[in-house]
């Protein structure tokens, strides 16, 4: 598959989903405006390549490189036609492969230069992801931590995407919440009053960022995932100092250490809900070295109103860990839908063993360990129903919902702070619509005749799909 971002952006050149934008622009409100304007240009909206920054001569940035589900389809080394649905299932397929091998070469790209010196807005081309965030924020860097307790436990070694402020030359703001798993890597460290080592990976493969983002269990390892779903092995790099693992082919490595009980204030930033969040006191990073490749490229993510390349990244891998954790005790789970703002709204289609059942597939999705902060929402189809299809769903919904029966609130549950429907932050509730059809011995609606899917419209569909895209090609 792919070792780094070069080879990805090689890949998505080649099949027309990278643009490179040679004209001039200002780092605001330039960049975050074609950022957003990729995203919206859908489905098939491509990457781009951004050369020319006023005031940062000889920078390149990468955009929306996670921005459509044709580039999803790419990472999987799919067709970019392939549809969401035969997506979700190829990756569950692969889910399975854990773990992948992982192996450390000498002399990594991410290492071709190395400062001791440096100015991190002047070396990065900085610029606001939203227009009233409250400074520059690396939205889509990869962060490297070990357990403080267990160091030389390689599963524990935790690769995630938080959001970064820079504060200044040196001086970075994190946010990790409760539930990331580097908080329970800050919280030892604290404990034992030490500096957590940190690296901040920028510029990665894209399956390595798809996996950062990825609810999993805290003793496993991104690393191994990235390699198991690629099909080919994680190459790792140690950092200059020995202790952390770091993606051979990074673009940027910033190596340094989360300070130990110091917290300033970080924030708003424009969130993936589409809404700011508020200033809060967060941990401080004290950059002490970096390294890069030669002519690196900075890659930013976009995120604001969905839909935006955040929710790209975020969706399918949302989707998968809730799947097969239902699955372990509900093999009548069909597939998991949880595209929306990171599983705030989960779709699932099921079969109904007995009565009531679809009620406990809803508890079992809100009991998964990122269902208990995020899922919120939780709609229940048929097995017959397509959970990527908001028409089906839609269908299912206005012809199978009974609101006295099927309509369930569960107040007082944990929440995600960042949720703007979460209050106090942090609370919630949870709303169950079963859209299921009642089974006995549950009261069952009338007596309606379903009309049946008819799967040889499938061969005419496929025939007139590509009638389609060679009318499109010839214009």
């Amino acid at each position: 598959m792919f070792k780094d971002l070069r080879q990805f952006l090689d890949k998505l050149e080649k099949e027309g989903q990278l643009v490179r934008y040679t004209d001039e622009v200002m780092p605001e409100p330039d960049i975050r405006a074609i950022s957003r304007a990729a995203a919206d240009m859908g489905a098939t909206g491509p990457a781009v390549i951004i050369d020319k920054v006023k005031g940062y001569k000889g920078k390149k940035i990468a955009v929306n490189v996670h921005g459509s589900w044709a580039n999803h389809a790419l990472m999987l080394g799919m067709p970019k036609t392939t549809s969401l649905k035969e997506q979700f299932f190829e990756l569950a397929r692969r889910w399975d492969s854990y773990p992948g091998e992982v192996k450390w070469i000498d002399n990594p790209p991410c290492q071709e230069v190395v400062l001791d010196s440096f100015n991190l807005l002047e070396l990065l081309p900085m610029y606001k992801v939203n227009e009233h965030d409250g400074g520059f924020y690396l939205s889509k860097a990869s962060v490297v931590s070990k357990d403080p307790e267990d160091p030389d436990n390689f599963d524990k070694e935790n690769v995630g995407i938080y959001r970064l402020q820079v504060q200044d030359a040196d001086t970075i703001a994190m946010q990790g919440l409760p539930f990331h798993d580097i908080a329970i890597h800050m919280r030892k460290a604290e404990q034992r009053g030490e500096a957590l080592p940190v690296a901040i990976c920028i510029g990665v493969d894209p399956m390595l960022s798809f996996m950062a983002s990825t609810p999993i269990a805290y003793d496993q390892s991104e690393y191994k995932y990235t390699a198991a779903i690629n099909g080919i092995p994680m190459e790792l790099a140690k950092t200059t100092t020995g202790f952390l693992d770091v993606p051979a082919g990074a673009e940027f490595v910033l190596e340094g250490e989360i300070l130990p009980r110091v917290r300033v204030c970080e924030g708003p930033f424009g969130e993936f809900p589409g809404s700011y969040s508020g200033a809060r006191k967060q941990v401080v990073i004290k950059i002490k070295r970096v390294t890069h490749r030669r002519d690196p490229i900075f890659e930013n993510l976009y995120l604001g109103r969905p839909w935006t390349e955040i929710d790209t990244l975020l969706g399918l891998n949302t989707c998968i860990p809730i799947f097969k954790q239902m699955r372990e005790t509900m093999p009548e789970v069909k597939a998991v839908n949880a595209l929306y703002q990171h599983g705030l709204t989960v779709i699932i289609s099921m079969e109904s063993r007995l009565g009531g059942y679809a009620k406990s597939v809803a508890f079992r999705a809100a009991s998964t360990p990122h269902g208990i902060s995020y899922v919120k929402n939780i709609i229940l189809v048929d097995a017959d129903v397509d959970p990527f299809d908001l028409v089906q769903v839609m269908w299912a919904m206005s012809t199978r919902l009974r609101g006295e029966k099927d309509v369930i609130v569960i107040p007082n549950t944990p929440g995600m702070p960042l949720d703007p429907g979460s209050e106090p932050p942090g609370m919630g509730s949870k709303i169950i619509l079963d859209c299921t059809t009642p089974v006995s011995p549950e009261p069952k609606m009338r007596d309606v005749k379903m009309v049946d899917l008819m799967p040889e419209a499938m061969a005419f569909q496929k025939r007139l799909t590509e009638m389609h895209q060679a009318l499109a090609g010839a214009r």
